[in-house]
């Protein structure tokens, strides 16, 4: 469990060191990094800002079980950068681990302040024949 909490922590503080940043192109720039966790709390956080900057609805990230990426944003139906697949792996286990969702599908509510502000996303986790599908639905 303190895990997780330092999980969730971690990428807090990423928003705050990034808030000022363009998440888009910061995540185009981190394909094949070599530390997959922090890559995959950076994703996560510069996933956020970017829901957060640009009203998005939700953003998911879905890994196939062919290895290949996709993330698509709520809001114009638009794809973003994808990480590599290890990157991209490590961020759904890396969710998984900060709502605590043991089986293969998972729900929760994180809050989550950036700044001086606050609010709650809703963590939705799936697997199912070799793919795994994280979303992070913004208020």
């Amino acid at each position: 469990m303190r895990e997780s909490s330092n999980l969730h922590q971690k990428v807090q503080e990423m928003c705050d060191c990034y808030a000022t940043n363009d998440p888009l192109k910061q995540m185009s720039e981190m394909q094949h990094e070599s530390d997959t966790r922090e890559a995959a709390i950076k994703w996560i956080a510069l996933a956020v800002l970017h829901g957060i900057n640009d009203d998005a609805e939700e953003i998911s990230i879905q890994h196939n079980k062919d290895g290949s990426v996709k993330v698509v944003a709520e809001y114009r139906k638009a794809q973003l950068p994808a990480p590599d697949s290890a990157i991209s792996e490590k961020i759904l286990e890396t969710m998984k681990e900060i709502i605590h969702a043991d089986s293969s599908q998972g729900d929760s509510s994180l809050a989550f302040g950036v700044r001086n502000s606050s609010m709650d996303l809703k963590i939705r986790t799936r697997e199912e024949g070799g793919e795994s599908k994280v979303t992070i639905k913004f208020p």
